[in-house]
């Protein structure tokens, strides 16, 4: 099966490209000369990113811990808030799926410095396999994978659903390839009163922020899959620290963790 056109054109795709070939570099050179030595601090499994105060401090941290940084600073939050929970919960043993992966984002390379080693990252985009530092990048669709039951022990999805993602299937096939007391780890764009976003489209997609409906909706829907929620649902925020300067919207994130039963 050929793959997706790259987003964006030619121009966006190479600079893609060195992004991601700058990053592997730091992660191999990294883990032989400064790999980090202490985990990311405790962080709610479940959370809404509520200030701008409080992505700052996630910046603060991964800079604490060599980290390389998301070019989007807010993102940072999202992606530390994952591995901190999959490190606490599961370890340096675990085999991670990050689900719609790009080869430059940071949830892989940051469990690679840690010391994981079972690590996969599948997305439309891809063609041939490529191998990052042992990290296997494979085309694959996160709502129908060729993974055996049971393959992971966690799946990350960073930023993915809301363009344009079917969630029942999504969550159907988490639940078929995390093994029972895996971690599915969500994160996606939300607001507690979603700004309008009619007739802005990315990524092939329109535009959507998540509602709390929806997101009370999304949870009903992986309670029905055998995914059920870590910590608490609470959907308020302060602020709109997020701000999505190509279409022009402000909103927040949220970042959801299930366990398997």
């Amino acid at each position: 099966m050929s793959a997706a056109a790259p987003p964006g054109g030619a121009a966006i795709a190479l600079a893609k490209r060195v992004a991601e070939r700058a990053l592997w570099t730091r992660v191999r050179l990294q883990r032989a000369l400064a790999a980090p030595t202490t985990h990311p601090a405790g962080v709610p499994p479940t959370d809404v990113l509520r200030s701008r105060a409080e992505w700052e401090r996630a910046v603060a941290e991964c800079r604490r811990l060599r980290l390389p940084l998301h070019h989007d600073r807010p993102k940072n939050w999202d992606a530390l808030g994952a591995v901190a929970t999959i490190l606490s919960r599961l370890g340096t043993d675990a085999s991670v799926l990050d689900a719609g992966s790009a080869r430059y984002s940071s949830v892989l390379p940051w469990l690679r410095l840690f010391g994981l080693t079972d690590l996969v990252g599948n997305n439309l985009e891809f063609g041939v396999d490529v191998r990052r530092d042992g990290v296997l990048f494979r085309y694959g669709d996160i709502t129908g994978t060729d993974f055996p039951d049971g393959r992971f022990d966690a799946v990350t999805c960073m930023s993915v659903i809301e363009h344009g993602v079917p969630l029942e299937p999504f969550l159907a096939e988490s639940a078929r390839i995390i093994r029972p007391g895996g971690l599915l780890v969500v994160s996606t764009d939300y607001d507690q009163d979603p700004p309008d976003t009619s007739g802005r489209t990315a990524y092939g997609a329109p535009v959507h922020i998540f509602s709390p409906v929806e997101i009370k909706e999304f949870v009903a829907v992986a309670e029905r899959h055998r995914l059920r929620l870590l910590g608490e649902l609470a959907l308020e925020h302060a602020e709109r620290p997020v701000h999505w300067k190509r279409v022009g919207v402000d909103y927040t994130f949220i970042r959801l963790a299930f366990v398997r039963a």
